[in-house]
Formats: C-alpha cells, sequence, structure tokens
C-alpha cells in the first residue's frame, strides 16, 4: 500500500503543463514549432529570468503562438534533484509554417 501511495506522489508531481500565448485567437497548433529549446529554470521554477526574442526567430513572420511547456522529461528532471533544477521546454511557431499548412 505504502509503495502505490508513493508511485502515485511521483506521478502527481511529475505533471506536465504548458502556458499557450496566441497573438490571433486560432486553434492551438500541435505542429512541429518554428523554434524549440529547453531552458533553465531553478527552485521548483521561481528563479530564472528567460527570453526568447521572437524577432530573431521568425524575422519577418509573424508569430502565430508561443508556447511554454514543462514536459514529462522536464518534470522527472525537477522530480529526480528534488525542484532545485526545473527546466521549461519554449515552442515558437511562425506564420510561415502556419501558412503552409503545416500548423493545422
Amino acid at each position: 500500500m505504502r509503495a502505490l501511495l508513493t508511485c502515485s506522489a511521483l506521478l502527481v508531481l511529475s505533471a506536465c503543463s504548458s502556458v499557450t500565448i496566441q497573438p490571433q485567437q486560432i486553434t492551438k497548433l500541435s505542429s512541429k514549432p518554428s523554434y524549440q529549446d529547453s531552458r533553465p529554470f531553478f527552485m521548483w521554477g521561481l528563479v530564472g529570468d528567460q527570453r526568447v526574442d521572437v524577432k530573431k526567430v521568425c524575422g519577418d513572420q509573424t508569430v502565430v503562438q508561443m508556447q511554454s511547456q514543462q514536459t514529462f522529461t522536464d518534470g522527472a528532471l525537477e522530480l529526480v534533484t528534488l525542484g532545485i533544477y526545473a527546466p521549461h521546454t519554449i515552442k515558437v511557431w511562425c506564420a510561415e509554417h502556419f501558412a503552409a499548412g503545416e500548423g493545422i
């Protein structure tokens, strides 16, 4: 019983989450993003200031969607380090991919 409770607690603590920002309201994109990178945060994500220059990522293209996501791998790393290291995956979609039908 104790092992079941421990496994359940570990599963809940390593849950995934995401924050999605769209300048224009569209259907949430799930295709391959134009840019993806893992960024370091610390102390359960409370320490760290990471920025992505979307003008460099998309150039003259319009930004269609931005997303900060804690993937299963990110959550597992946070769990193993007891919250000291809490990476997040950053994704950006540019209009070029969306217009080409890749974002639908």
